[in-house]
């Protein structure tokens, strides 16, 4: 997440069709419709006309269903128990939104970023030109970037935009190239430092008919916090309500409206149900995190945001800068689930009417699946399968059971300290870095380890496709010199800053690492600074340990900037490589247990 900007407050005259909103938001200002518009509008036509938003986020190229808890979603029951829905694949969601767009005159796609980058190996060994084919067929209009959109770098993004062959690997298929996304890219926050220029489209104008509505697509203005740095060389990421701002003026001038703004930064929602309405008053209801503060700054010219980032899934309403409420919106991740909204669009004004008799209340719909299959969907999955095969299928090692990674919730996470472990293991002996400790960044980690993959091969087994989709990357392993002192404040600034303190990224530890979490305090006081030990020893501040980590973290990624501060750095070989050599040692006979993740005591 990135650091909180000073947010601009604007002021406007009109927003967007809010429905189920919070108490006291009924008597909202809205432009009111002479009697009989909505039934007719002159010449035929009624004065309104409603517009079908499907928007989903945060796709990560996951074209077959997600394995482990992340390939579920919290269901809310009616009697407001809880239960795990198996959801998620390609196959379902275009079965979904096929489905969902039948009747529908009027229909838009919209994404709010992260449709590539951190794939799994389906996707990310082909440099994710099977999810943007899969996109394509989709039928999606329009997507933010998000910061994983350039986890390879500018050039591979417009390359991803607009098409041709990767330049070192060509094309993958023979007598094919590839022709980029038929959906528009949007970057209006990303410009080229050289240039001064957006580095893609800002916005994008849907059409159809007379009715026009404008997109403006931005991601996280923090992106080079989580993206290593040669994934953003060249590039400055500016302020998400000042973008949003400029362009809604100027898509306003341009006689556009109606706008939805593309925004790759979310919330996180007061329960992790789909279905949850966080609307209804007295019942925990809300959002919190950076979405709220860019949501309640941005124009009221704007009229709905799609959100992401954070992979929940929510429809809000959160005040605009004139007190009126505006629908922020996000669907989780993975594509387990899309949004379905209601745009009633005036062909008088061209802008959203909002008035709670015209709009019905934004559906988060889960992609399940217990539909039938998109035949299409899975000949893309099945060629692409089939090309990957001599690589993916190789077996890797052994497990004995579920090793939570992506889905786990807690602070520590099992996988996370397997990983850790393997880049320790890697990177020890002295001629490989000579490392005492090993931290792991849990954003990295993409995935959990299934014990028993759907339909594939036998109880246990590793393969390097399920290897990659853990550690999808490929970050080089970097050993470095930090004090103790340097080593506490890392842990420190895991619970503080402006970039962690809201949502806490808790580094992953190698055996032997340990230390006390107080979360009944605040702050870097949340860090025990006397539990802090290696090997049963107190850290000392004055002394220098040789510390393994990917060379994300070592640029001082997801806000530790102090580990930039590191000297005497040797690089090692990737991250996957140390990973799947780690998973070598095990057998059948003799598989890897899950790791107890006890290096972190939590106090609550």
């Amino acid at each position: 997440m990135s650091a909180t900007p000073q947010r601009h407050r604007r002021t406007r005259r009109l927003t967007f069709a809010a429905i189920a909103v919070t108490a006291g938001a009924g008597a909202m200002v809205a432009a009111a419709l002479p009697a009989g518009a909505a039934s007719g509008g002159g010449a035929g036509k009624s004065r309104t006309v409603d517009v079908q938003m499907l928007s989903f986020n945060d796709f990560h190229g996951t074209l077959e269903p997600p394995q482990g808890s992340s390939g579920t979603v919290t269901e809310r029951q009616a009697d407001g128990t809880t239960k795990a829905i198996p959801a998620g694949g390609v196959e379902y969601l275009a079965t979904g939104l096929r489905e969902a767009r039948k009747g529908h005159e009027y229909s838009v796609t919209a994404a709010a970023g992260d449709m590539i980058g951190g794939s799994p190996m389906l996707s990310g060994l082909f440099h994710d030109e099977p999810t943007v084919e899969a996109l394509n067929k989709l039928k999606l209009d329009v997507s933010s970037v998000g910061n994983h959109e350039f986890d390879e770098g500018k050039t591979e993004l417009r390359r991803m935009a607009y098409g041709g062959c990767h330049p070192v690997d060509g094309c993958f298929e023979s007598g094919k190239d590839y022709t980029g996304a038929e959906y528009k890219y949007l970057a209006a926050n990303v410009t080229d430092e050289k240039t001064k220029r957006p580095l893609l489209n800002p916005t994008f104008i849907w059409k159809k008919g007379d009715v026009k509505i404008g997109f403006i697509g931005v991601t996280l203005e923090g992106t080079p916090d989580v993206v290593t740095a040669d994934g953003v060389k060249g590039l400055k990421f500016g302020d998400e309500v000042e973008t949003i701002n400029k362009y809604a003026a100027e898509l306003d001038k341009q006689g556009v409206k109606s706008i939805v703004a593309l925004i790759h930064e979310g919330g996180l929602p007061a329960s992790g149900a789909y279905n949850y309405d966080c609307n209804v008053p007295g019942a925990g209801a809300g959002v919190s995190g950076a979405i709220v503060d860019i949501a309640k700054n941005i124009d009221p010219k704007v009229d709905a945001l799609v959100t992401g980032h954070t992979h929940q899934a929510y429809a809000c309403n959160i005040p605009d800068p004139a007190g009126n409420p505006r629908m922020v919106t996000s669907a989780a991740s993975y594509g387990r689930a899309f949004t379905d909204t209601t745009l009633t669009y005036d062909r008088q004004t061209k802008d959203i009417v909002r008035t709670a008799a015209l709009a019905p209340q934004p559906v988060t719909k889960a992609v399940t699946r217990d539909v039938p299959k998109a035949p299409d969907m899975t000949e893309l999955i099945t060629r692409w399968n089939a090309l990957a095969a001599p690589v993916a299928s190789r077996p890797m090692g052994y497990i004995s059971a579920d090793i939570a990674g992506r889905g786990s919730e807690a602070p520590e996470k099992p996988l996370g300290d397997m990983i850790a472990d393997a880049q320790l293991e890697a990177t020890a002996p002295a001629a490989k870095g000579g490392a005492q400790l090993a931290v792991m960044n849990p954003g990295g980690i993409r995935a959990d380890l299934a014990y028993k993959a759907a339909g594939a091969e036998g109880d246990g087994v590793v393969t390097y496709g399920e290897s990659y989709t853990v550690q999808p990357f490929n970050n080089l392993m970097n050993v470095v010199d930090l004090t103790g002192a340097q080593l506490i404040t890392a842990l420190q600034q895991q619970v503080s800053g402006p970039v962690n303190g809201p949502n806490p990224k808790i580094l992953q530890v190698s055996k032997g690492f340990t230390y006390t979490l107080d979360m009944t305090k605040t702050g870097a006081d949340r860090i025990v600074v006397d539990s802090v030990k290696l090997n049963g020893a107190a850290i000392d501040p004055a002394k220098t340990y040789r510390v393994a980590m990917n060379e994300f973290l070592a640029g001082g990624g997801d806000g530790f900037t102090v580990l930039k501060d590191h000297k005497n750095k040797l690089v090692g070989v990737p991250d996957l490589e140390a990973f799947n050599t780690y998973l070598a040692k095990s057998t059948q006979a003799a598989p890897l247990a899950p790791p107890a993740a006890d290096r972190i005591t939590v106090v609550k």
